[in-house]
């Protein structure tokens, strides 16, 4: 079997594939295109963070079953694609976490006594001094926004050198807070108001994207320091080129880009620009975060170990093939409805979860099923927008965050030949429970919702609507969808309890994602409590 290598990793594990029998080609510093037409007739495919394994070159690929991604992020890789084409998608959710919390702490130190700036002086032939000096980090405030495993490093060497640290993660419980001894922000502002560094350490989705722009960074005090070692495009990069040149700003350090250039080209040869490259103190590194001797040989040996087991056929830990037991037809459903339940959390609510319950009734307790917890899970975390979940790596991931998980069984159920029922505790102390079950191999129902008693479909998109029990807030609602071309696919009212008349809740099914702008119109319905749009896709 061949393996196709388009990023360097330690020749050592390429060695080490090619020991164990399987045809190692190393084909560096080509091109999106000529990787996309060089890929028949490989197996498996090894590449770190340029390389964009898309539905181009998945569809060129002829053989491939293996696709390896020797860092942390996945944006390169297009998992749902890699599905469909049959194809394993891995990655190496650890291997470079220390590396990339040291960046960070380096990028701290370097903004602050104006370093890079010294060093092209010094280079320059200017010796004078007095032009770089320098701010003290001691006794200065970190803000850290993303408080995971690589958040919690940098908290943890910031605090080392004297800093006080607070943290803005609305994912993560409040003891996890305590035991790094970081201090809670509550929201982004809060955060904002009070730090001289911000650092940020958080997986790039819709709702973090761009989420430190112009209104943001004049929040902050003025001379404010920003580092970005983690997903390009959480920062504005225009919005920060302007407040860098304004003065707001004091310094910059950047490590990655919205837009990345190519990692393999020469100078001569290299066509990127970007609005940061000009801006006045701004240190700027090639995406560096896994850049280490360490963290290259901890990528490169277990990039090479997963891919191996893989093509030998072993289960591994993989981002798109869960480890089911048992019959997979029968369990599969539920997984599928675990998953929904879980994502569904975070987008209703907003208090950390501490700990999860999740019972098993009917035909279904008969055997373990310990997947579907994990699907749960596995949903619960992409609600959180965390990247590199896998059903392998999930277990560690939920306790990272500091969440307790709990199975219980129960043969006898009412109303139901099978019931999963999840309750979720939270940091503000309740107790929010979701049930359900599936009645075809495809339909998924969800029976209660945080105590609303109802029957209701999952599709991709569902709007949760809580509402005053009264006349006209169903036809609002549907007028008001109906203006914007929005159509129902279905509906189901429910209350607490038959005599309680005094709130209602809704899920709408709907054909398309609804936008925020439609989500506020809704909200402000005469009636309409609270809305919120549940996406499954």
């Amino acid at each position: 079997m061949k393996i196709l290598i388009t990023e360097s990793i330690a020749e050592e594990f390429v060695t080490s594939l090619r020991d164990q029998g399987f045809e190692v080609e190393e084909y560096l510093g080509h091109t999106q295109e000529e990787i996309e037409g060089h890929i028949k007739g490989c197996d498996a495919l090894i590449v770190r963070s340029a390389t964009k394994v898309n539905e181009a070159l998945l569809s060129n690929a002829d053989c491939l079953k293996v696709v390896g991604r020797a860092g942390t992020g996945i944006d390169n890789i297009d998992v749902p694609a890699c599905t469909e084409h049959g194809v394993i998608a891995l990655n190496t959710p650890t291997a470079n976490n220390m590396a990339a919390g040291e960046l960070a702490v380096a990028h701290a130190f370097a903004v602050f006594r104006n370093l890079c700036d010294a060093n092209n002086g010094v280079h320059s032939g200017d010796f004078r001094r007095g032009n770089w000096i320098g701010v003290e980090l001691e006794g200065k405030t970190a803000g850290v926004i993303g408080l995971g495993r690589i958040g919690s490093i940098v908290s943890r060497k910031l605090k080392g050198i004297g800093m006080n640290v607070v943290a803005y993660d609305p994912y993560v419980p409040s003891e996890k807070f305590e035991k790094l001894g970081v201090t809670r922000c509550e929201t982004l502002d809060d955060l904002l108001k009070v730090v001289d560094l911000i650092t940020m350490h958080t997986p790039k989705t819709k709702e973090t994207y761009n989420m430190i722009a112009k209104e943001q960074i004049y929040k902050c005090k003025r001379g404010v320091r920003i580092v970005n070692a983690a997903r390009g495009g959480l920062v504005n990069e225009q919005d920060l080129a302007d407040a860098l040149a304004e003065g707001q700003v004091a310094g910059a350090a950047i490590d990655v880009f919205d837009v990345e250039p190519s990692y393999n080209k020469k100078p001569g040869e290299q066509e990127f620009d970007n609005v940061l490259i000009h801006a006045p103190h701004c240190y700027i590194t090639p995406h560096l975060g896994a850049s280490t001797v360490e963290a290259t040989y901890n990528v490169g040996s277990q990039v090479a170990d997963l891919v191996a087991r893989a093509l030998n056929g072993e289960m591994v830990a993989a981002l798109n093939m869960p480890a089911i037991e048992g019959d997979i037809n029968a369990i599969r459903p539920y997984c599928n409805l675990a998953e929904k339940m879980g994502k569904m959390y975070y987008q209703t609510e907003k208090s950390p979860v501490k700990k999860i319950e999740v019972n098993y009734a009917g035909g279904i307790a008969s055997q373990s099923m310990e997947i579907v917890t994990m699907s749960l899970l596995v949903g619960l975390l992409k609600g959180m927008g965390v990247d590199g979940v896998s059903y392998v790596n999930i277990k560690e991931c939920v306790e990272e965050y500091g969440i307790t998980i709990s199975e219980t069984y129960d043969q006898k159920v009412k109303k139901y030949n099978n019931l999963v029922t999840v309750t979720f505790h939270n940091d503000d102390g309740k107790d929010l429970v979701l049930a359900g079950t599936v009645f075809e191999p495809d339909t998924e129902v969800l029976v209660s919702f945080y105590g609303y008693e109802m029957n209701c479909t999952l599709t991709d998109t569902v709007l949760a609507i809580k509402n005053d029990d009264v006349p006209g807030v169903i036809g609002k609602i549907a007028t008001t969808l109906g203006r914007h071309n929005i159509n129902i696919s279905s509906l189901h009212w429910a209350r607490k309890d038959k005599k309680d008349k005094s709130s209602a809740q809704a899920f709408v099914s709907v054909e398309q994602p609804v936008t925020e702008k439609i989500l506020k119109e809704l909200a402000s319905c005469e009636g309409v409590r609270l809305v919120s749009m549940i996406d499954f896709s």
